[in-house]
């Protein structure tokens, strides 16, 4: 075996750590009005999560406050609702191609959705 591509233990454990999460997500969330389709594009950078939400009125939003765990991933999204700004607080958990969400709008209005996000091929 050749030394030069040696690949130190710590180094193999962060890539280990951080389940792939980079790309466009797809889901369908069930809502008063009908089905809405959201577009999630998420990007990791070192355990800082950056990325937009598409979906619904306004275009893409972009995600504030994200990280990433292990397998689990948290972001915030700013919208306009009818009384104003809210604040949805999306949690998810990470599995293949597959991203398992819980949306709760911050303050504890509405009961928390669960939708699971697919990896757009």
């Amino acid at each position: 075996r050749s030394s030069s591509t040696r690949c130190t233990h710590q180094d193999a454990a962060v890539v280990l750590a951080q389940a792939k999460v980079d790309g466009k997500w797809t889901a369908e969330i069930q809502g008063g009005r009908g089905p809405q389709m959201v577009t999630i594009t998420l990007k990791n950078e070192g355990g800082k999560l950056t990325g937009t939400v598409e979906g619904g009125r306004g275009g893409a939003v972009p995600i504030e406050e994200g990280t990433v765990s292990g397998n689990t991933i948290k972001f915030k999204q700013k919208q306009m609702g009818r009384g104003g700004e809210i604040i949805l607080n999306y949690t998810g958990t990470i599995m293949g191609d597959e991203i398992k969400f819980t949306r709760q709008a911050e303050g504890g209005q509405g009961m928390p959705q669960e939708f699971t996000a697919k990896r757009a091929q």
